[in-house]
């Protein structure tokens, strides 16, 4: 049992040389033209939302702000969010969220 543990730099090695091989294994992604132009679009729209909300005050605000920022991050993820959701990404720096009611009726 003892024979077959790698020892923390054979790991690393291993990880390395693993991470290389996939990499040389690695086909770009083919977008279609439609592709393309919704990602263009997208891009534009999350941009625009970002310049337009700097000014704005709100609690809310620079949890929205760094949601697109992450979104822009993440533009070559395979999973990327549907258009409800991604409408919502952008209208959220600018909507304020509902407020909280409370129960103190007596």
């Amino acid at each position: 049992m003892a024979a077959n543990k790698l020892t923390p730099l054979q790991e690393q090695e291993a990880r390395r040389k693993a991470a290389e091989e996939a990499k040389k294994n690695k086909k770009p992604a083919m977008r279609s033209d439609a592709e393309k132009t919704q990602r263009k679009e997208r891009v534009e729209k999350a941009k625009d939302a970002l310049s337009r909300s700097v000014g704005i005050k709100g609690d809310h605000v620079a949890s929205a702000r760094s949601a697109l920022k992450d979104y822009l991050r993440r533009l070559n993820e395979p999973k990327q969010p549907d258009d409800a959701r991604f409408e919502a990404l952008i209208e959220a720096p600018f909507k304020s969220p509902p407020k909280k009611r409370s129960n103190d009726r007596f």
